[in-house]
C-alpha cells in the first residue's frame, strides 16, 4: 500500500474539544426531563387532580431552568477565578524569575520523558514564544478546551434544561389523567434513553452503556418520587 506523501496533512476527529459544551448540555437535559418528570409522578400519584399537576410541571419546569443557570454559573464563575488568579501569579513569577521559571518548565517536560538537553531547548523556546501560555498549559492544565466559560455554561444548562422538561409537560396536556403516570414515565424513560445515546454519539463513548446509565437512574428516581407521593396522598386523604 502506498504510503502518503509527507506533505499530506493528517486530520484527526477528537471530541474532548466538545467537552465545555457536551457536559453542560447532556446534564441540563437529562436534569429537565428527570426533574419534570419525577414532580409530576409524584404530584399526580398523590391524586391532586389534572390542573395541580401541570401547573407543579410547569413550576417544575421555569424553577429547574433557573437553578440550572444559576448553579452553573456560579460553579463556572468560580473556576474562571481560580484560573484567573493562578494565572495571575504565573505572570509574577515570569517577571521575578523567568530564568527559573524555565528550569521549571524544562523539569516538567524531563519528567514526561524527554531528555534534559531536549527539555531544556524546548522549554526556552516556548518560553521565547508564549511563556504564560506554555505555563498555564503545561504546569496549570489551563487550555482553550477546559477554559471555563460562565455565561456559555448557564446558557446551555437553562436551555437543555427547558428543552428536556418539556416533553413531560406535553404529556400531561396530551394524557388523560387515569393513565398520566404511565405515560409520562414512558415518555421520560424514551427521551432519556436518547438523551443518553445523542451524548455518547457525541462524546465518542460507547451507546450502550450511556443508555443503560441513564435510563436505570431516571427509572429510579421517578420510582421513589411516585412512592412519596403516593404515601402523602393518602396521608393527607
Amino acid at each position: 500500500m502506498a504510503s502518503l506523501p509527507a506533505t499530506t496533512p493528517i486530520h484527526e476527529q477528537h471530541f474532548i474539544t466538545r467537552i465545555g459544551w457536551l457536559r453542560a448540555a447532556v446534564l441540563g437535559a437529562n436534569d429537565g426531563v428527570l426533574s419534570t418528570a419525577s414532580v409530576i409522578v409524584g404530584v399526580a400519584a398523590a391524586n391532586p387532580g389534572a390542573h395541580a399537576v401541570l401547573l407543579s410541571g410547569v413550576a417544575a419546569l421555569a424553577a429547574g431552568a433557573m437553578s440550572m443557570a444559576a448553579g452553573e454559573y456560579v460553579s463556572v464563575s468560580s473556576q474562571a477565578d481560580t484560573e484567573a488568579a493562578d494565572l495571575a501569579r504565573e505572570a509574577r513569577e515570569h517577571e521575578l524569575d523567568p530564568r527559573g521559571e524555565t528550569r521549571e518548565l524544562a523539569a516538567i517536560y524531563i519528567k514526561r520523558g524527554l531528555t534534559a538537553a531536549l527539555a531544556k531547548e524546548v522549554a526556552a523556546a516556548l518560553m521565547a514564544k508564549d511563556a504564560l501560555g506554555a505555563h498555564a498549559r503545561d504546569e496549570l492544565g489551563i487550555t482553550e478546551v477546559s477554559t471555563a466559560n460562565p455565561v456559555q455554561a448557564a446558557l446551555a444548562s437553562a436551555a437543555s434544561f427547558f428543552a428536556g422538561g418539556i416533553a413531560p409537560v406535553a404529556a400531561v396536556l396530551l394524557a388523560p389523567l387515569a393513565v398520566l403516570i404511565p405515560v409520562v414515565v414512558g415518555i421520560a424513560l424514551v427521551v432519556l434513553a436518547a438523551l443518553g445515546a445523542a451524548g455518547a454519539k457525541a462524546g465518542g463513548a460507547r451507546l450502550l452503556p450511556a443508555v443503560v446509565r441513564v435510563v436505570f437512574w431516571g427509572a429510579l428516581a421517578m420510582a421513589v418520587t411516585a412512592g412519596v407521593g403516593r404515601l402523602f396522598g393518602v396521608a393527607a386523604g
